[in-house]
């Protein structure tokens, strides 16, 4: 069962809320719906792609939270020590920033369309800032 859809670039994929593991997460993000922005390639946590978000606050603390979010996995690191953000891995990542390593909330996962998400990850890589667009499903 899919809760959103997550068009990022050309590709399209389904994803599942993790509503037990990040219940206050879920909720916050859930108020922004349909949430638009860009995806960039991280710089310093290895294969993902990230949301910079500035001050953004959504009103959460930790919960669920992770330093390696595994390949199809998106964590919200709430700000604090670094901007706050949203993070999507396509391959192996240890989150951190200039500051240092970071955890983030797993709070949403892909379950279909993963065989484009390395290729979405390496075309952020190579050609650029990519539109992304959360919505219901």
């Amino acid at each position: 069962m899919s809760d959103l859809i997550v068009t990022a670039g050309p590709f399209r994929f389904a994803a599942r809320l993790e509503r037990e593991m990040a219940p206050k997460t879920c909720e916050a993000f859930l108020r922004h719906l349909p949430f638009e922005g860009k995806i960039v390639h991280v710089r310093w946590s290895g294969e993902g792609v990230w949301i910079p978000l500035g001050d953004m606050d959504f009103g959460v603390g930790y919960e669920n939270n992770t330093c390696y979010p595994s390949p199809g996995q998106i964590i919200l690191y709430p700000g604090g020590v670094s901007e706050t953000e949203i993070l999507l891995a396509y391959g192996n990542v240890n989150f951190a920033s200039k500051a240092g390593q970071l955890s983030g909330n797993h709070f949403l996962t892909l379950t279909s369309g993963l065989e484009n998400l390395y290729t979405l990850g390496r075309k952020t890589l190579w050609e650029g800032a990519q539109a992304i667009r959360f919505e219901k499903a």
